[in-house]
């Protein structure tokens, strides 16, 4: 099996010596649970494409610092790449921006959040849960770091996650029990060190030093990547038609 990570954001030399760039964290997160797949990077952020959606047996979307809804030269022929991929059943899993490129690339709608930044660790409800999502909690803790969101889901896309603070958290494209793609708000790829190092370095001069102190303080909380990292792998696996 080959997952292919299409990485749309990058991270400074000081956060990549330390902890690798964003594709690495995947490798991490989903490997252990996929012994039997390769992973290979396409950096749609500087300008490579991928092949074809079957140049790989599943893709996986990275978070990013740009927004869905920006004028970057990439987004548009990733939203093309991405509809491919979906129209020709091949799996599809995006994290944050990854959730929300998705969406806007399927007619949702991607915008700033009224409510600004959630970072740290957030509780999600599991809205519905097909049997490669049963390892997942029906309340399940999983690090947050953003201020965009779908607001608007696309036509015929399931919502099976949700929070008050981001009612749009996860989303299923076809049939949930065995669904072409699946996209969630949170990250289940970073670890709390990695969110207060990367708050430190990007959010500490954006966000209100008193709310940047209250999401730290849940990253003391338990998360539930392990499980997370055996759905995606669950999930890939799924034989479809």
């Amino acid at each position: 099996m080959k997952i292919g990570v299409l990485e749309t954001g990058h991270l400074s030399d000081k956060l990549k010596a330390k902890y690798g760039r964003y594709p690495a964290f995947f490798e991490r997160l989903v490997g252990p649970h996929l012994p039997e797949a390769s992973f290979f990077t396409v950096s749609v952020v500087d300008g490579e494409t991928a092949k074809s959606p079957d140049q790989a047996d599943g893709w996986i979307i990275t978070g990013s610092r740009s927004g869905a809804y920006e004028d970057e030269p990439w987004i548009p022929p990733l939203e093309e790449f991405l509809r491919a991929c979906l129209a020709k059943g091949v799996p599809v899993v995006g994290i944050c921006f990854g959730h929300q490129i998705l969406a806007q690339a399927m007619g949702g709608k991607v915008e700033k959040s009224s409510k600004g930044w959630g970072v740290g660790i957030h509780e999600y409800a599991l809205l519905d849960q097909p049997e490669w999502l049963k390892g997942i909690n029906k309340s399940f803790s999983i690090p947050a770091i953003h201020q965009d969101q779908v607001i608007k889901a696309p036509e015929g896309a399931k919502v099976f996650s949700s929070s008050e603070f981001c009612p749009i958290a996860g989303l299923l494209y076809g049939d949930p029990a065995s669904p072409t793609a699946m996209t969630i708000q949170p990250h289940p790829e970073m670890t709390a060190e990695f969110v207060a190092d990367i708050s430190e370095e990007r959010l500490q001069h954006i966000i209100p030093a008193e709310t940047m102190q209250r999401a730290l303080k849940t990253l003391s909380k338990p998360a539930d990547q392990v499980a997370w990292g055996q759905a995606i792998a669950a999930f890939f696996r799924q034989k479809r038609p």
